[in-house]
């Protein structure tokens, strides 16, 4: 299995961007795909998820901000980020797991390789 982060990039507080998580190698529907981040000197952290039915899940800090959704043609997990502030830069990973689909880090079986998104203020 093969994800594979893009869509990252600078923007200015208040901006927008929409990453994407690219997936090869297995049967999409057959697991849940989760988004984290990880800070410069900080531990990797749960941003939002959703399951191979379609259920989603969030942090609060991105509540009302940002959205996860799926495109099961192109077999991609987007997440749209608005209203971006400084505190959300960081590197954004994309994991999957073929049952797991809450907020612990280790509980999921792939990684990609992270997208850098930096907000300036």
């Amino acid at each position: 299995m093969e994800l594979v982060e893009s869509g990252g990039g600078l923007v200015h507080d208040g901006g927008s961007l929409r990453l994407s998580c690219t997936t090869s190698g297995y049967r999409f529907d057959a697991y849940s795909i989760g988004w984290f981040r990880q800070a410069p000197g900080k531990e990797r952290i749960f941003v939002a998820s959703v399951s191979r039915n379609g259920l989603t899940n969030y942090s609060d800090s991105v509540k009302g901000r940002f959205t996860i959704s799926t495109d099961n043609a192109k077999k991609t997990v987007y997440l749209q980020m608005r209203s971006l502030r400084p505190e959300d830069t960081a590197v954004y990973f994309c994991a999957a797991d073929p049952v797991y689909w809450g907020p612990v880090v280790s509980r999921y079986d792939y990684w990609g390789q992270g997208t850098q998104v930096t907000v300036s203020s």
